[in-house]
């Protein structure tokens, strides 16, 4: 995996206020830890953030950091990428110094392959039931993603985390049994009901007597 660079500089002040002051000059919050040092507060420049990540969605991405007055660049893994939920901008990112020498965990992202044959022949919807999986390496083996050939499936075939393609020095830290992705069968047409036709109400007929039997009533009176 290349190591993306990514600028940095070290955070003054703490709390709320500091990091509304921060995020309105531009910059986002982050903070730095592991490697058996104290957490470091750190801001960086949003767009550094992106141009390091492009392509890629969030953690397991290795990143050389830069800071002022340091003589060699620290190296650190993703960890973390929090949004704001309506605006989708950045709002913090967490980031976890590692040493090239030692294995971490991280998730790394699944990609389907091919056109599942219970998709193309047999109607079928394709299901992923798992994007991410968690997987123990060095920092240098940690892959952009796991690739799952779907090209033999069916209906109702499932391929689980053991079918997922592992580099030579990776190991798989999910369960093996979990489901990645199977196809579902297509959706029934629903049944076509005519509509009833409408039900005539019947006719209420009140008898009434002719007005000559009226009449012969109040005679007899």
């Amino acid at each position: 995996m290349d190591i993306r660079e990514l600028s940095v500089q070290r955070r003054e002040g703490i709390g709320k206020g500091a990091v509304k002051r921060l995020r309105r000059a531009g910059l986002v919050p982050a903070i730095l830890y592991g490697a058996r040092s104290e957490p470091l507060p750190l801001s960086l420049s949003p767009t550094e953030v992106q141009r390091a990540l492009y392509a890629h969605a969030g953690g397991g991405v290795l990143v050389s950091l830069r800071l002022p007055g340091e003589t060699e660049a620290r190296t650190a893994v993703v960890r973390d990428l929090q949004f704001d939920p309506v605006r989708e901008t950045l709002l913090h990112v967490d980031l976890q110094a590692v040493r090239m020498d030692e294995q971490i965990t991280v998730e790394v992202p699944i990609h389907v392959v091919g056109e599942a044959a219970g998709v193309k022949e047999q109607s079928g919807i394709l299901a992923v039931l798992l994007r991410t999986v968690e997987v123990a390496c060095l920092p240098s083996l940690i892959p952009e993603r796991l690739d799952i050939d779907v090209s033999t499936l069916r209906i109702h075939d499932v391929l689980t985390v053991a079918d997922l393609r592992l580099p030579e020095g990776v190991r798989l830290t999910t369960t093996g049994t979990q489901a990645v992705v199977t196809v579902s069968p297509p959706m029934a047409e629903e049944a076509v009901v005519p509509a009833a036709a409408p039900v005539a109400e019947p006719e209420v007929v009140t008898e009434r007597k002719p007005k000559e039997d009226e009449d012969e009533g109040k005679a007899k009176k």
